[in-house]
C-alpha cells in the first residue's frame, strides 16, 4: 500500500456514517491510536495497558504512574465523547476543542500546573509557554482569536485536498499551542476528527516515527512549509490501513478498491 488514495478509497467503500459503523471500523484502530498518541510524549504507556483500558475500563494490578493511567482512561472517554459528534458531522468549534482537551487531560495536570500556575484541563493556557526549536506558541491573550481565525479558514476552504487542509489545521494548532499541557494528544485527536467528519480515514502517527513527525512540524514552524507534514500524514495513513486493505482484498478478490494506472 504505497499511497494515500488506497486508504481513502477503502474508507469510503465502507460508508462509515453511524456510531455503530465507527465502532466496527475503529475497533482495533482506536487502541493503536491511543497507544501511539500517548506514547509519543509518555514513554511509560504500554500497548497491553491501553488495550485493557479500552476492553475492560481498568488495568488490574497496575503499579505505574497514576498520571499514565489517567491518560489512557481519558483516551477511552474522549473516543466515546467524539463518536456521536463524528456521526453527526459536527464542525470543529472552540467549544469542541476545549471539550476534547478537557476529556483527554482531566486529572493529569501536576501540582505546579494546577495549583501554582492555575491552569485547568479544557481551558486555554493562562501563561506563555514557548515550545520547540522555533519557540512557538501564541500569547495566552491571543489564543482564542488565533484559533477562531484558524477555524474560519477551514470553514471557508473550498478545495478538494482534505488531507492537506487537515495538515494545515494540525500544524497551526500545534503552532498556537493553546493549552498548558496535552497539546499533542489533543491536536492528533482533532486532526482525526476533522478527517473523519470530511469522509477521510483517520491516521495513526506511530511512536517510532515521531522524529519525522516532529521534523515535519518544525519545518512548518520555521518556514510555513506544509508539504513535509502533508506527505508524512499520507505515509502514516498508508501504514495505518495497509492490513485492512489486505484483508478486504483477500475477502473480495474481485473488488476493485484501487485504480491502477
Amino acid at each position: 500500500m504505497k499511497n494515500y488514495g488506497d486508504a481513502l478509497r477503502l474508507w469510503r467503500s465502507w460508508h462509515v456514517e453511524t456510531e455503530a459503523d465507527i465502532d466496527r471500523r475503529l475497533e482495533n484502530f482506536r487502541v493503536l491510536f491511543a497507544y501511539n498518541s500517548g506514547k509519543i510524549e509518555n514513554e511509560t504507556v504500554t500497548y497491553s495497558d491501553t488495550r485493557e483500558i479500552f476492553e475492560n475500563g481498568r488495568v488490574l494490578g497496575y503499579t505505574g504512574d497514576p498520571r499514565t493511567l489517567f491518560e489512557l482512561s481519558n483516551q477511552r472517554v474522549c473516543y466515546e465523547l467524539l463518536k456521536p459528534k463524528i456521526a453527526a458531522k459536527e464542525p470543529l468549534s472552540i467549544a469542541l476543542i476545549k471539550e476534547t482537551h478537557g476529556a483527554l487531560t482531566g486529572g493529569t495536570y501536576d501540582r505546579r500546573r494546577y495549583v501554582e500556575q492555575g491552569e485547568r484541563p479544557g481551558e486555554f493556557k493562562k501563561h506563555d509557554y514557548a515550545v520547540g526549536i522555533a519557540e512557538v506558541g501564541s500569547l495566552p491573550e491571543d489564543v482564542e482569536n488565533d484559533l477562531t481565525e484558524l477555524l474560519g479558514e477551514l470553514a471557508e476552504y473550498g478545495g478538494k485536498d482534505t488531507l492537506k487542509a487537515a495538515a494545515y489545521f494540525h500544524a497551526r494548532f500545534e503552532y498556537i499551542h493553546p493549552f498548558a499541557d496535552g497539546n499533542g494528544r489533543a491536536g492528533r485527536t482533532l486532526l482525526n476528527y476533522y478527517l473523519m467528519v470530511h469522509g477521510h480515514p483517520p491516521v495513526i502517527i506511530y511512536d517510532e516515527d515521531k522524529r519525522a513527525y516532529y521534523d515535519a512540524l518544525a519545518r512548518y514552524d520555521e518556514s510555513e512549509d506544509l508539504e513535509p507534514l502533508a506527505d508524512f500524514l499520507k505515509q502514516q495513513a498508508a501504514r495505518t490501513w495497509e492490513k485492512s486493505l489486505g484483508r478486504e482484498r483477500r475477502r473480495f478478490p474481485d473488488m476493485i478498491l484501487v485504480r491502477r494506472k
